[in-house]
């Protein structure tokens, strides 16, 4: 096999295509093939920089992961990072290039961007035997056709088979792979190869009468019922999945090594970005992360994050009006620990100079490490490797602030005053050694007599989750059908569904 492809598509946002996607990644290097995922556009504010120095979205560097390859630019050369509801900044081949509305990006740039897109998937067909590429929200999406380049657009041109995935257990499935066929048009339905239904609760011969129904209407059949897979806790890409009210995830069930648990609080600010930092502590038996947007909710936490943000001076005014910024001041009083990882870091700062993402010019910080911002117009991005807490540490940096330290203890390339830490640094967290000293450190600070685990490994961890999600592939998806669908494309003759695009 040489060149083959297949483009997973969902009939929503949030269907499964990134977790189906890695799915397959991971079944097919199991079977000795060498496959890459990609993405012509990804919208997301948790990204990744590759070992180049290339941004791409953090769902891509998963899949190449689940495909045991190192991620590159070719796998995501279009990421949208938005700024704001009505505007993003457009990151091509892993670099920023601008910012524009979404109006000025559907009305000419993304057609612009069809070309280097096609570029790379073909470059990667060229030196893999398969691509699995994974589509964006709904390939039904009538109004914006004309400038697709994720979903039918490269499907169309590429002539790539189309799996579609729908989320059976927010109900409606079946109208869902109806009306995402029924509206496409004629070019486009014949590369719409079938179904895969996800998250299935219950006995699946409950449900085979419908899938024969859907067969006879639509002459496609369904390649697999993918059961509902509890603490699959893979990177997302589009936004916070989980509620604010919510534990983040599914916490390891394993109790605590010592007598008491650790409660993290995680300020769920605006345009939060890589929120994925805090995987690795949920991952920690006996560390309990939860979201929280209200002062009373920081009061009983063992430790406050302040996270990463595309608006650091809007999230500033965010936790300023909600009275967070005074729970801040009274913790690092108090000597009670908080974390500012990125944004989060740039806020807590005695002062903001913002002509790049805000244009707002000199904010004040919250004042409660001693730093200085200055926000450059070129994005720092940077893998870097360094030490804290007598353990060494692997980070990945992706900023525009410029931060100038003023004092307090070093830490990575931030500082710490008392029980105040703040670093660009996101990923630290996953070096195994530092998070088990960064937590006895809080444990120590906070009072609790809490000790992590000596032998959580977050790579092993991770590891087991791809392997899961290539498990429900090969168990209970049709692994020959799909294989030849990779191999050959989608089956000649399907059925045009009407009415098709208006």
């Amino acid at each position: 096999m040489r060149g083959g492809g297949l483009l997973v598509a969902g009939t929503t946002s949030d269907a499964g295509k990134s977790v189906v996607t890695a799915g397959i990644c991971r079944w097919l290097v199991r079977q000795g093939v060498k496959v890459a995922p990609f993405k012509g556009q990804n919208m997301s504010l948790n990204s990744f920089v590759t070992r180049e120095g290339a941004e791409i979205g953090r769902a891509q560097a998963m899949q190449a992961q689940a495909a045991r390859v190192e991620p590159t630019a070719l796998m995501n050369p279009v990421l949208l990072k938005p700024g704001s509801d009505r505007s993003s900044q457009v990151v091509l081949m892993g670099k920023p290039v601008g910012e524009l509305s979404a109006r000025g990006y559907h009305g000419g740039r993304q057609k612009e961007l069809f070309e280097p897109v096609m570029a790379c998937l073909e470059e990667l067909r060229g030196t893999y035997d398969a691509v699995i590429c994974e589509g964006a929200g709904s390939p039904a999406e009538i109004n914006l056709r004309r400038t697709d380049i994720v979903n039918m657009g490269i499907a169309r041109a590429a002539r790539l088979p189309v799996l579609v995935v729908g989320d059976i257990d927010r109900g409606g499935v079946f109208a869902q792979f109806f009306g995402t066929t029924a509206l496409l048009a004629p070019e486009d339905q014949e590369l719409i190869a079938g179904y895969l239904v996800n998250k299935f609760r219950g006995d699946v011969t409950l449900l085979e009468p419908g899938l024969d129904m859907l067969l006879g209407l639509t002459g496609r059949r369904t390649y697999g019922v993918l059961p509902y897979a509890h603490g699959l806790g893979i990177d997302e890409e589009d936004g916070l999945r989980v509620s604010l009210r919510g534990a983040v995830r599914e916490s390891v069930v394993a109790p605590p090594v010592g007598s008491d648990v650790l409660r993290v609080a995680v300020c769920a600010v605006p345009l939060m970005s890589n929120f994925t930092d805090v995987d690795a502590l949920a991952a920690e038996p006996g560390v309990v992360v939860r979201f929280v947007d209200r002062a009373e909710e920081l009061v009983d936490a063992d430790l406050v994050i302040v996270p990463g943000t595309r608006g650091t001076v809007k999230a500033l005014a965010w936790l300023r009006e909600r009275g967070l910024a005074d729970a801040l001041a009274r913790r690092a009083a108090e000597g009670r620990p908080v974390l500012g990882i990125c944004g989060g870091f740039q806020a807590l700062g005695e002062r903001i100079e913002d002509e790049v993402e805000s244009k707002a010019g000199t904010v004040d910080g919250l004042g409660l490490l001693p730093v200085r911002v200055r926000f450059a117009a070129e994005k720092t991005l940077a893998r870097p490797v360094g030490e804290a807490l007598g353990e060494r540490v692997e980070g990945y940096e992706i900023h525009h602030g410029v931060a100038e330290v003023l004092g307090g203890d070093p830490f990575l390339d931030g500082c710490r005053v008392g029980a105040v830490w703040g670093t660009h640094w996101h990923g630290s967290l996953e070096s195994d050694g530092f998070r088990r000293a960064f937590l006895r450190e809080v444990a120590a600070a906070a009072g609790r007599r809490f000790v992590p685990a000596p032998d959580t490994s977050f790579g092993t961890l991770r590891e087991e989750q791809l392997d899961r999600l290539g498990d429900l592939i090969e168990e209970h998806a049709d692994t020959d059908a799909l294989l030849r669908l990779i191999e050959h494309g989608a089956p000649a003759g399907l059925p045009f569904v009407p009415p098709g695009a208006p």
